[in-house]
């Protein structure tokens, strides 16, 4: 099994043991941010980041100022989720944060050729010399990976930020407990929907 591409959004989802030809898989948003982070923690947990190539100013909205100076030559730390939003801590303090967007996706590229990295395989993705017309941030490790941030809306957005303001961040300071975590049971939904008409209720959980 491969993983070359960790994709979000509609993608062509092929497993080893049932694929068939033409196959499409959608998959709730959260699950697919959680499986891309999953997919991304061997591969960059522990790793030094040599240079950050960035091939635009912007996606959905600019660069943070000093952006890829700040992340070169320092380690990542862990990764994890919040939300929809891929979180990575780096040495000295900062957060990567990394949200995809709708047509965002990462490829790993290993300086071998090979993209065997996992239980997945999705068909598209960046081209093997990372130079492609949407292939927006070429992020060079010290192993020789290349990992490539394509995303041909450009909806996705990446920010940089001191780890110590993750609670108050604009982007994540409102959002609600995490549903794949344990905070989220019985006891929490019956407090949180207590006293609501239907109408509410319908609107809490959209929302």
């Amino acid at each position: 099994p491969a993983i070359g591409v960790l994709e979000k959004g509609p993608f062509l989802l092929l497993l080893k043991a049932a694929a068939k030809p033409g196959l499409t898989a959608a998959m709730p948003e959260l699950p697919e941010v959680e499986t891309v982070m999953r997919g991304l923690k061997p591969v960059l947990e522990g790793q030094r980041i040599e240079t950050v190539t960035l091939r635009r100013a912007d996606l959905r909205f600019p660069f943070p100022q000093g952006f890829a100076a700040r992340l070169a030559g320092r380690q990542i730390l862990g990764l994890s989720r919040r939300a929809k939003y891929i979180l990575a801590e780096i040495e000295g303090g900062d957060c990567l944060l990394v949200h995809l967007g709708m047509t965002g996706r990462f490829t790993v590229l290993r300086p071998d050729g090979s993209r065997n990295l996992g239980e997945f395989y999705f068909e598209t993705g960046a081209g093997s010399d990372a130079a492609g017309a949407h292939d927006h941030v070429v992020m060079a490790l010290a192993d020789g990976t290349r990992l490539v941030y394509s995303d041909p809306r450009r909806f996705g957005m990446m920010d940089l930020f001191p780890s110590g303001e993750t609670a108050t961040h604009k982007l994540l300071r409102d959002i609600g407990v995490e549903p794949l975590g344990n905070g989220f049971h019985a006891e929490y939904l019956a407090e949180k929907f207590k006293g609501k008409s239907a109408r509410g209720l319908y609107g809490d959980v959209v929302e």
